[in-house]
C-alpha cells in the first residue's frame, strides 16, 4: 500500500509539474520575450490579418503566386501509382494554368504535396513560371513581376543551410503593394 501512495504522489507531482507548470511557465515565457511569435506570427495589412508567416495559404486567382498543393489527409508513398498519378495531374494543370510547353521542366515543389499541407514557401523556380500569368492577369510588364520574384527570393541562411526559398504570403503582399489589388478582388 505504501508503494502505490508513493507512485500516486509520484504521478500526481509529475502531472501537475509537466503538464501545468511548465508550459505555462514556457508560454508565458514566450509571450513576454517574443511577442510576435507566440502569437503565431499574424501578418496584417492595414489593421486587418491577412495570414500567417508560419502557414502557407491558398492562393488560387490568376493575379497571385500559388503555394505548393497540400497533402494533408494523404498517406501516399513515393512507390504509390496515386501519388505518380496525381503528380502527373498536378504537372498538366500547372503547365495549362501558367501557359507552359510541354518541354518546360516543372519544379518538384509544384507538384509535389507539402508534407504539412502548411508550408508557406516555394522555390524561385516555381515562383518564376508563374510570372508571365501573374504578369497578364494584372496587367503588367513581365520584368516587373520578375523583379519583385528576385527581390523577394530568400538565399540560405548563412549562405549554406537550406534552399532558396519564396514565401508566397510575403510575395503576394508585395505584388498588391507595387501594383495594387487586383480590382475583382476588392468587392470580397
Amino acid at each position: 500500500m505504501k508503494t502505490l501512495v508513493i507512485a500516486a504522489r509520484t504521478i500526481a507531482v509529475t502531472l501537475v509539474v509537466t503538464g501545468l507548470i511548465y508550459p505555462l511557465v514556457v508560454t508565458g515565457l514566450a509571450q513576454l520575450l517574443f511577442p510576435y511569435r507566440a502569437g503565431g506570427s499574424i501578418v496584417t495589412v492595414q489593421g486587418r490579418e491577412v495570414g500567417s508567416e508560419l502557414i502557407g495559404q491558398a492562393f488560387t486567382t490568376p493575379p497571385y503566386v500559388h503555394s505548393r498543393p497540400s497533402a494533408s489527409g494523404t498517406n501516399l508513398s513515393v512507390t504509390s501509382k496515386k501519388l505518380h498519378d496525381s503528380a502527373l495531374e498536378l504537372a498538366k494543370a500547372y503547365r495549362v494554368e501558367n501557359g507552359l510547353a510541354d518541354g518546360v521542366e516543372i519544379p518538384a515543389d509544384a507538384v509535389s504535396s507539402s508534407a504539412s499541407g502548411i508550408d508557406p514557401h516555394i522555390s524561385p523556380e516555381n515562383a518564376r513560371l508563374q510570372v508571365a500569368r501573374i504578369a497578364k492577369a494584372r496587367g503588367v510588364a513581365q520584368d516587373r513581376v520578375r523583379a519583385i520574384v528576385d527581390e523577394y527570393t530568400e538565399t540560405p541562411w548563412l549562405g549554406v543551410i537550406g534552399e532558396p526559398r519564396v514565401d508566397v504570403l510575403q510575395l503576394d503582399l508585395a505584388l498588391d503593394r507595387t501594383f495594387g489589388v487586383p480590382t475583382h478582388l476588392t468587392a470580397r
